[in-house]
C-alpha cells in the first residue's frame, strides 16, 4: 500500500452527537460490511454499549476506498463521547493524523466538544468540522458553525454538512477526508517504531496489541521488543481490524494500523503507550506515549455472598484484561467481609464495570459510596495518599489534608445560569470564567473539589437545567481543604464501610441526614439501638431505633401490682444485658444510603 494513500483519523464529539452512526455510514459507503450483515453501532462490541446507546471503548476499522481510480486505505477510530472515557479519546488521537469534529446541527457546541478539540490540538491534528443531523427540523447549521468559530476558534470556511441517519453528505465527507487529512509521515527504511494504543484479551489468541506504525515495518515471524517492559516476543500473527472479523496480513507497514498476536497470556506486557521495535534492530528512542489512565473515583466492591470472594477476584482479573483502566486491591470490612477497593475513571465507569461483573460473571455485588484520592501531610512531614476513609491517620497525627480539584466546563442555556451558579456554590465551586457565546448560550468554568462531583452532581445539573446543560471536567491537582472523617456508629461499633470524608462545615448536616436515614433502614431489635455520627470521639448527631415491645406480663393477671413491676424490672435488666452484648446487622441498603444524602 502506498504510504501517501493512507489516512488515519478519529471521530470526536460530545455524547449523542452521532459518532457511531456516522461511522456506520462511512463503513457502508466503503463497502466493508454488506447490507445483510450491517447493524446499528456495528463497531460497538458489548451488549451494554448497544443497550445504553453509548460507546465505552474506542474501536478501529480499516476501510478500502477508490477515488478517481486511486486505491486509498482509511483507518477510522470511533471514540466515546462521555467525559469518563476521555482517556480513550486521548490515546486514539495520539495514533491519528486528523480528526472529524462532529457537532449536532440542533444542539450545537457542548462541553465535551471543546474538551476533545483541545486534546486534538495538543496532538497537532488536522481538524475537519462536520455538522451532523441536518435532517432534523430544528437543525441550524449556520448558527452551529458560528458557535464552533466563537467557542473553539476553528476556521469553519471549509466544512461538511451530513446526516448520519440518512447517509446524506457522507460520500462528500470521505472525499474531504482524502483531500484534507495528511498522509502519515515516517521512514520505511528506519528501525521499527510502533505505538501500542490499545490492548485487550482474546480467549483464543491471548493478549492482543493494536498498534500504529510510525517508522519501519513489522512482519509475521519477527522478534518484537517492547521497550518499557524490556521484553521480547515472537510475532505469531498480524491482522487488520475489521468490524466483522479481523483480516490476516503478513506485514504492517509505515503509517498503517494493525493487530499484533504474540500468544501472551496477560496484557501486563502490552501497556498502552509503550513502544514496539525489533529485537535485532532497535529504534534509538521510544515514542513519547500519552499518560496512562488514572483512576479518580474509588469504591469498595463486595460479594453479597461472602463465599464468592475468590470468584470476584477471578472476575476482576479477567475484566482488567479487557479494560486496563480499572485498578483493584483486596480490602476487608467488619460489616461487609472481604472485597476489593476498586478504582474507576468516573461514576459512569463505575456503573458500567459493576454491571459487567454482575452480567458476565453472574455475581451479586454491593458497592460502597465512591470516594476520591486524598493527600495527607502528617505532623512528621511525611505524605500519604488515601483512597479509603478508614486509612486516614489519627486526627492528632494530621497536619493538612489536600483534596483533588477539577476544572469544570459547563455549557448551558442562559435561563438556567442562576440555578447552576447556586448549585456550584453549594458544592464549593470557585468561578474562573463566564462567557456568553451568543444570545442564548453561556460557557461557565469553575474550579471545584472532585469529591463534590462524584456523587450526584451530574444528575442535579441535568435536573436543574431540564437536561440542556453539558458538563466536562479535567483534574488540576490538589488543594488544601478543611476536611474531617465522619464515622457512623451502630450500637457503639464503628461501621467502617460507612465512613466518609467531608468538609468540616458540612459535617453536622451530613451526620444528621445519615443517622436519620439509617434509623429507617435498620430493623428494630429487642433492645434500643443507638446510631451516632461522630468526628473522632466527638458525637455530632444521634438517633435511636426503638426496641420492640415484649408483653412479659400477659400471664400475670390478678394479684398484687408488685408482681408486674418485678417482671418488668427483670425484662429491663435483660434488655440492658442484650444491649451490651447484642450485635446489630446493618442491611445492604444502608451502604448506598450515603449516595442519597443532600450535600
Amino acid at each position: 500500500m502506498k504510504q501517501e494513500n493512507i489516512r488515519n483519523f478519529s471521530i470526536i464529539a460530545h455524547i449523542d452527537h452521532g459518532k457511531s452512526t456516522l461511522a456506520d455510514r462511512i463503513i457502508q459507503e466503503c463497502g466493508a460490511v454488506s447490507d445483510r450483515k450491517m447493524s446499528n453501532q456495528v463497531m460497538d462490541t458489548m451488549d451494554i454499549e448497544k443497550e445504553r446507546g453509548i460507546t465505552i471503548k474506542a474501536q478501529s476499522v480499516r476501510l478500502d476506498y477508490v477515488k478517481d481510480g486511486e486505491h486509498y486505505v482509511l483507518n477510522l477510530i470511533d471514540t466515546p463521547g462521555h467525559v469518563d472515557f476521555s482517556y480513550e479519546v486521548s490515546r486514539s488521537l495520539a495514533s491519528s493524523d486528523g480528526a472529524l469534529l462532529i457537532v449536532d446541527a440542533a444542539q450545537g457546541v457542548e462541553a465535551q466538544t471543546i474538551a476533545n478539540v483541545y486534546i486534538a490540538m495538543e496532538n497537532e491534528l488536522e481538524l475537519l468540522p462536520v455538522v451532523n443531523k441536518i435532517d432534523l427540523p430544528a437543525a441550524d447549521p449556520d448558527r452551529v458553525l458560528a458557535e464552533v468559530e466563537e467557542a473553539i476558534g476553528l476556521d469553519c470556511t471549509e466544512h461538511n454538512l451530513v446526516s448520519a441517519k440518512t447517509g446524506q453528505g457522507v460520500k462528500e465527507l470521505i472525499d474531504t477526508i482524502i483531500r484534507r487529512i495528511p498522509p502519515p509521515k515516517g521512514d520505511t527504511n528506519a528501525p521499527l517504531k510502533a505505538l501500542i494504543y490499545d490492548s485487550w484479551f482474546d480467549n483464543y489468541l491471548g493478549a492482543l496489541a493494536l498498534i500504529r506504525v510510525f517508522d519501519g515495518n513489522l512482519k509475521k515471524g519477527d522478534m518484537a521488543y517492547i521497550m518499557n517492559k524490556q521484553a521480547q516476543h515472537q510475532v505469531l500473527d498480524l491482522m487488520f481490524p475489521n468490524p466483522i472479523a479481523p483480516i490476516k496480513t503478513n506485514e504492517i507497514a509505515t503509517g498503517e494500523v494493525g493487530i499484533v498476536v504474540m500468544g501472551l497470556k496477560t496484557v501486563d506486557t502490552l501497556q498502552v503507550g509503550d513502544t514496539i521495535t525489533l529485537a535485532k534492530n532497535k529504534t534509538a528512542q521510544a515514542i513519547d506515549g500519552f499518560e496512562p489512565a488514572k483512576c479518580f473515583v474509588f469504591a469498595g466492591i463486595y460479594p453479597i455472598d461472602t463465599d464468592k470472594f475468590e470468584e470476584l477476584r477471578d472476575a476482576l482479573n479477567k475484566l482488567k484484561l479487557n479494560d486496563s483502566s480499572i485498578s483493584f486491591e483486596p480490602e476487608s470490612s467488619l460489616a461487609l467481609g472481604s472485597g476489593f477497593r476498586t478504582g474507576f475513571l468516573g461514576m459512569l465507569h463505575m456503573e458500567v464495570i459493576k454491571e459487567r461483573l454482575e452480567r458476565e460473571f453472574d455475581l451479586d455485588l454491593i458497592a460502597t459510596a465512591p470516594t476520591v484520592v486524598y493527600k495527607v501531610l502528617k505532623t512528621d512531614k511525611s505524605e500519604v495518599m488515601i483512597q479509603n476513609p478508614s486509612e486516614l491517620p489519627e486526627p492528632q497525627k494530621i497536619e493538612t489534608i489536600y483534596e483533588p480539584y477539577v476544572k469544570a466546563t459547563i455549557l448551558t442555556p442562559q435561563e438556567f445560569v442562576g440555578n447552576i451558579i447556586k448549585l456550584l456554590n453549594d458544592r464549593r465551586g470557585v468561578q474562573i470564567k463566564m462567557d456568553y457565546l451568543n444570545e442564548t448560550r453561556v460557557l461557565l468554568e469553575y474550579d471545584i473539589p472532585m469529591n463534590e462531583i462524584v456523587m450526584d452532581f451530574y444528575d442535579k445539573l441535568k435536573s436543574t437545567t431540564k437536561g440542556y446543560a453539558s458538563f466536562d471536567y479535567e483534574p488540576i491537582g490538589f488543594r488544601e481543604g478543611d476536611l474531617v472523617k465522619l464515622d457512623i456508629k451502630v450500637a457503639v461499633d464503628v461501621v467502617d464501610a460507612l465512613s466518609i470524608i467531608v468538609p468540616q462545615e458540612k459535617a453536622r448536616n451530613r451526620g444528621l441526614a445519615f443517622v436519620n436515614s439509617l434509623k429507617e433502614l435498620i430493623p428494630r431489635q429487642l433492645f434500643e439501638v443507638a446510631i451516632q455520627a461522630s468526628i473522632g470521639n466527638n458525637v455530632i448527631a444521634r438517633s435511636n431505633v426503638k426496641s420492640m415491645g415484649k408483653n412479659v406480663t400477659a400471664k400475670c393477671y390478678g394479684g398484687d401490682i408488685t408482681r408486674k413491676r418485678k417482671l418488668l424490672e427483670k425484662q429491663k435488666a435483660g434488655k440492658k444485658r442484650m444491649k451490651s452484648i447484642g450485635k446489630v446487622e446493618v442491611p445492604q441498603e444502608a451502604f448506598m444510603a450515603v449516595l442519597n444524602i443532600e450535600s
